[in-house]
């Protein structure tokens, strides 16, 4: 009897110490701790970046990537979904990128990820927004830790738009904040929430990473606020196997053509439900670089929220997705083969 997608994440656990214990003892260094490069000799990553009109933002985040201190092999794929401004031009001239995927048709996130990951020669993908700047130490942190059933967590701080050199969003000096993070700190206004249907008293200030020991509170469907354990899988940044991803059939491109959002806390639960541990990395903070009309695309962005939060609900009552690879394979050799593809 095949399990729903919701029955198959209440019987998972998400202890993870013996993974973090056996790294911590192999390296002699911390989880937490940012790595050294030499750690993550010989262990390739794939960094995938979907981009839509983020010409205002992209030059900083390759600039970040080309400034990675790691030994291991770094691949990075930019999958420019159908942008109107000179997204392409500046992935194309940016010496960082290796592959650069034009689709004639936008067709949302998760279906550039799935091109970029069809794509991908490593055994970790790295999913990384348009508009995260890494520190130097990101790729050696995810490199060193991969495993084929983790999925890594990074977090990201969120800065306002300030024009710089080329029309750029500028980076902020200094470490991002892993407090400004919503999943390190969360506040809600109280009343029903949208996500959980949690009902709250009234304004509330909470932690899910520091209140559910990192995310291990969370196994076997459990809620914290407005928390389950496939939400914190946010893919702005985060690491996952590569062959865990392409099994369970990858990212659904239907929440793409719905509106905004949830299509990675899917396949967060998918990952999840098919055995995989959800383990932060809480030294791996980015800089969220806001674009210049940041209020307006938020107000545009929640208003499509609850039609893909409705999907993903029904995603839940169906088999927890397995055995996916042959489709997979077949949607994105279609979606490659109307696409550009540079390789360098």
């Amino acid at each position: 009897m095949n399990l729903s997608l919701a029955q198959a994440l209440a019987a998972r656990p998400n202890d993870h110490r013996t993974v973090r214990a056996q790294f911590e003892e192999q390296t002699g260094t911390g989880w937490h701790t940012p790595t050294p490069a030499n750690l993550a000799a010989g262990h390739a990553v794939s960094v995938v970046i979907p981009a839509r009109d983020s010409a205002h933002t992209l030059r900083p985040v390759l600039d970040a990537l080309a400034s990675q201190d790691t030994h291991g092999p770094v691949e990075i794929i930019v999958v420019d979904d159908a942008s109107t401004d000179a997204t392409a031009d500046i992935a194309q001239g940016h010496p960082a990128v290796d592959v650069l995927v034009r689709l004639p048709q936008p067709g949302g996130a998760g279906a550039a990820r799935n091109a970029g990951t069809a794509l991908a020669q490593t055994d970790t993908v790295v999913y990384l927004d348009a508009d995260m700047v890494l520190p130097t130490h990101a790729l050696a942190d995810f490199g060193a830790r991969a495993r084929p059933d983790t999925v890594l967590i990074g977090f990201r701080h969120n800065v306002p738009y300030r024009p710089g050199p080329h029309h750029s969003a500028q980076v902020p000096a200094g470490e991002a904040d892993l407090a400004a993070d919503h999943r390190v700190t969360w506040r809600s206004q109280g009343g029903k929430q949208l996500y959980t249907a949690t009902v709250l008293d009234g304004p509330t200030t909470g932690s899910p990473l520091n209140s559910t020991d990192d995310f291990q509170g969370l196994g076997h469907g459990a809620t914290y606020l407005d928390w389950d354990l496939p939400r914190t899988c946010v893919t702005a940044l985060m690491a996952a196997p590569r062959a865990a991803v392409i099994d369970v059939g990858g990212f659904d491109p239907a929440f793409g053509w719905i509106g905004w959002g949830m299509e990675d806390t899917h396949l967060g639960a998918a990952l999840i439900a098919a055995g995989c541990l959800v383990v932060p990395l809480r030294q791996c903070v980015g800089f969220h670089l806001d674009p210049p009309d940041a209020a307006d695309q938020w107000k545009r962005k929640l208003a499509g929220w609850p039609a893909t939060l409705a999907h993903y609900r029904k995603l839940l009552t169906q088999p927890a997705p397995s055995g996916r690879e042959a489709n997979f394979l077949d949607s994105t050799t279609q979606l490659l083969s109307t696409a550009g593809v540079i390789t360098r």
